[in-house]
């Protein structure tokens, strides 16, 4: 639960995301007593009867699962546990991004599933946060795919000790690891970093796992690994532009109207002109030293 302050006063709002038997998600938000209601009502990997709330078309400047719609709860909805119905839990659903691909992610909203090889576990390190200066566990890992390119995974909190400590465990077993919902950020040119609703899971029976082994196995830990970040210029290290994030589409720019609030963006585009206007010019006469536009003097 996290809490707001805008024109209208200040707020707390907690959003949930929900996945039903056929594997289709949508996300719950709730503002102020419903969030207080309902947040130490719902824990991960339970399955609940939702009454009383009320569909909407998604905001995707805030949406993080693929749906059109979302679900608002108010202090009147209903959430009861179904105890009955814990054998329908749908097996987790991976949208798996190849680590060569990750670069128009960095630092972007959308958050990304990865699947790798193990290449090597940190020890746990002890991290004190700036906001409130807690202390919480990290353990790094790093993890190759196909695509040749390793890159490091940031476990925090109980992922670290729990899931973490097993990788370490058996880290000269090099094994797979999937894991959904991951950061994108710009350390070293390109990390990943799980979240709270982050999924890890070590060695999964599907059948990108058994793909990846295989591969590995027959020639993959002969191969030669190279970093993600590892082309990128020192600016690009410190938030600039890259070789891997600097192209991006339209629809990237378009579904993320917040882009370039926080800090300026930087992104080249592929396109062709669709359209010219025909009442007015392509361009303007500019001073050469400022680049504002110049007008004919009168007289």
């Amino acid at each position: 639960m996290r809490t707001y302050k805008n024109a209208r006063g200040e707020g707390c709002v907690f959003n949930v995301e929900l996945t039903d038997g056929d594997g289709t998600q949508i996300q719950a938000t709730m503002f102020n007593e419903a969030a207080k209601k309902f947040y130490d009502r719902f824990e991960l990997g339970k399955v609940y009867y939702i009454s009383k709330g009320t569909l909407r078309v998604a905001n995707k400047q805030f949406k993080t699962v693929q749906n059109d719609y979302e679900m608002t709860l108010n202090e009147n909805s209903e959430v009861e546990e179904a105890s009955d119905e814990a054998a329908c839990i749908p097996e987790t659903k991976f949208k798996f991004v190849p680590i060569d691909q990750l670069g128009p992610y960095v630092n972007s909203k959308d958050l990304v599933d990865v699947i790798g090889i193990v290449q090597s576990v940190s020890p746990t390190m002890s991290i004190r946060r700036k906001s409130n200066n807690e202390t919480v566990p990290k353990r790094d890992i790093v993890v190759a795919d196909e695509t040749k390119k390793t890159v490091v995974v940031s476990l925090w909190n109980e992922l670290a000790t729990t899931v973490g400590q097993e990788l370490h465990d058996i880290a000269d077993k090099s094994p797979v690891v999937a894991i959904k919902s991951l950061k994108v950020g710009d350390f070293q040119g390109i990390s990943l970093s799980t979240l709270g609703k982050s999924i890890v899971q070590v060695n999964p029976v599907i059948s990108e796992s058994k793909k990846l082994r295989n591969w590995y196995d027959s020639e993959g830990k002969e191969t030669s690994m190279a970093s993600v970040g590892s082309g990128l210029s020192p600016s690009t290290k410190s938030g600039g532009r890259s070789m891997y994030s600097d192209r991006v589409s339209l629809a990237h720019i378009t579904s993320n109207p917040s882009l370039g609030e926080d800090k300026p963006a930087f992104f080249s585009i592929r396109a062709y002109i669709s359209f010219i206007k025909p009442d007015q010019s392509m361009w303007y006469r500019a001073c050469k030293t400022c680049n504002k536009k110049m007008t004919d003097a009168l007289g």
